[in-house]
């Protein structure tokens, strides 16, 4: 079997060419380029430590290596997707774009078709059920990233491979340092990737400039302070907020007319709701449900986080809805509502919440 592995060149990636060899598998060892240079000067993740890495990995295990290039595309559909969404006041996910358009959509396009199976460092795993193939989670709770793969197709699904979703991570680094792996210590990374060192928020004034406005108590309506624009704060923000006796928390956000509202306090009620809408449901494995009336139970998430949250599931006209049984915290349009079986063993797709 012809396989091509993408490495990053942190530690689960590398250690996945590890596990492949030990298989007995030939990986081809591919880096996808994403940095970007544009007119206000170079964006890049750490690609020279990077591609040190993979081309140590490569001669390590005798695997050929590619270096492949998707700038433009990453730029168009990664990078201009989130400029375009905070401008609009959402909460865009980059990371899921780049895992449905780049990852396993340009690259599959343009050189993984020539293999057969794309492996990748994510914790996940795939299920057969009822002669279906499901993306499942992994082993590993904490780093289960399955949440960040909600929008990929089945296509795209029964090509791929999670070599370490069936370890936890403190195995994987085990394994790493047991291999000789010179990434065996190296940190995980933090943040979206194509930002580099820049801050988030230098990024965003780039683009958007600045735009002061208010923001103001939402139970009260009194004025606070202001703030230099709303596409710098998101829903279920606490940091960064600049106003003393908190803790304060964005609870809502006037695009309009560029307001910010905050609610004060530990556990303000206004964080909170337990209804959330979906529109351009994707499932990955066709529709569990089928047709059908009332609600379903499911678990899901609305983050990337360990836990999940049981609720139930229902269908108005091209709008998922979904009732939590307990309130949550922080739904934030723009973000994606993830949705799994009642075991929280499989992931059946996501929404973007409106």
């Amino acid at each position: 079997m012809e396989i091509a592995a993408l490495v990053s060149g942190g530690v689960d990636s590398s250690v996945t060419v590890h596990l492949l060899k030990e298989q007995g598998y030939d990986p081809t060892i591919f880096y996808i380029k994403i940095g970007m240079e544009d007119e206000h000067g170079y964006i890049d993740c750490p690609a020279e430590d990077d591609m040190v890495i993979v081309n140590w990995l490569a001669k390590k295990y005798g695997c050929r290596v590619e270096m492949v290039s998707l700038h433009e595309e990453y730029w168009e559909h990664v990078v201009s997707y989130t400029i375009e969404n905070v401008r609009r006041g959402l909460t865009p996910n980059p990371d899921m774009m780049c895992n449905k358009m780049i990852k396993f959509g340009y690259f599959e396009q343009n050189w993984g078709k020539e293999f057969d199976k794309i492996t990748t460092g994510h914790y996940a795993t795939t299920t057969e059920h009822d002669g279906k193939l499901y993306l499942s989670t992994a082993k590993d709770a904490v780093k289960d990233q399955t949440y960040f793969l909600g929008q990929i197709t089945q296509q795209q699904l029964s090509k791929i491979m999670f070599p370490i979703g069936s370890y936890e991570k403190s195995e994987v680094r085990r394994i790493a340092e047991e291999a000789r792996l010179i990434s065996a210590q190296r940190k995980d990374s933090q943040g979206i990737c194509f930002l580099g060192k820049i801050h988030y928020n230098d990024f965003i004034k780039r683009y958007l400039g600045e735009k002061p406005g208010k923001i103001v108590e939402l139970e009260t309506g009194k004025v606070l302070g202001s703030h230099r624009g709303f596409w710098f704060h998101t829903i279920g923000q606490r940091k960064g907020i600049g106003l003393s006796g908190g803790p304060w928390f964005v609870v809502k956000k006037d695009i309009e007319n560029n307001v910010i509202f905050v609610s004060n306090g530990y556990d303000p009620e206004t964080q909170y709701g337990n209804v959330v809408n979906l529109k351009g449901f994707n499932f990955i494995s066709g529709d569990p449900f089928g047709e059908f009336a009332g609600e379903r139970d499911i678990t899901f998430k609305i983050r990337h986080t360990p836990e999940f949250t049981k609720g139930t599931l229902e269908k108005i006209g091209d709008i998922y809805r979904i009732r939590s049984e307990e309130k949550i915290q922080g739904i934030a349009a723009g973000q994606f509502g993830v949705l799994y079986d009642t075991e929280s063993k499989l992931c059946y797709g996501s929404g973007e919440i409106i």
